[in-house]
């Protein structure tokens, strides 16, 4: 059973995405969460990074629309399918999350192309922080390793449960940017739901007015979450159609 160690909301500060907006988090810090009580979480907008497990609770601003695909009734562009294809030249292996020089190093690599293109803060994590954030103890806890000639050049941390898979993060080698791995990475996620008989991939939060986030809307179709629904509340999802 879940443990919450902490309960709070942050306080409001610049918003990561719409730069005329202030952001602000829930923020439940637990232990022991098992997928059944995850999956309750998924459902009515929560992320987990780590023991971190947050959902938007800005006042004046919804912009943060959270998204999943009910993989039976998804299909792919053929531009997806495209980018699918180029991606099976890649092993990939999943397993529990870990951390290691050559995860620390593709992650760096990985974010300074986003600090160059798009004004990321720089961020090079030390092998503590890449352990709290994506390789923390969970039940449910998954990292996607794609490998070439036995090179890591991607690495997808998803959760993993009876009914769904979590996409948390993805990053990869700047070399195989013109592959769209991030469109594969997101059908590679429909493949392992699929393999396992789950619903639903969820793809965290849509934000229309920024790039990192709104081509998450080019999957189709694809289910929004409406408002932000207290625990006991019963969530409603709506499907947007291609």
């Amino acid at each position: 059973m879940a443990r919450i160690v902490r309960h709070f909301i942050e306080e409001p500060r610049a918003c990561a995405y719409l730069s005329d907006q202030k952001a602000s988090l829930e923020y439940r810090l637990m232990v022991n969460v098992s997928g059944e009580e995850l999956e309750v979480l998924l459902l009515r907008g929560w992320r987990r990074f780590g023991p971190a497990y947050f959902r938007p609770a800005c006042k004046l601003c919804t912009e943060c629309m959270s998204i999943r695909l009910d993989v039976h009734r998804f299909e792919a562009t053929d531009s997806q399918k495209r980018a699918l294809r180029r991606s099976k030249r890649f092993k990939v292996v999943v397993g529990r999350p870990s951390v290691d020089a050559e995860r620390l190093k593709l992650h760096e690599s990985w974010h300074a192309t986003r600090e160059d293109a798009r004004g990321w803060e720089k961020a090079s994590l030390t092998e503590d922080e890449y352990q709290t954030q994506f390789a923390f103890p969970s039940s449910t806890g998954r990292e996607m390793a794609w490998y070439d000639d036995g090179k890591l050049v991607a690495l997808g941390l998803v959760d993993v449960t009876a009914r769904c898979v979590s996409a948390a993060y993805f990053f990869y080698h700047p070399s195989i940017a013109h592959l769209s791995p991030g469109v594969a990475n997101v059908l590679r996620c429909v493949e392992l739901a699929r393999e396992m008989s789950a619903q639903h991939v969820y793809l965290g939060y849509r934000v229309e007015g920024c790039a990192s986030l709104k081509y998450k809307g080019n999957f189709k179709p694809h289910e929004l979450l409406d408002g932000r629904p207290a625990l006991a509340e019963l969530p409603v999802w709506r499907e947007v159609k291609p």
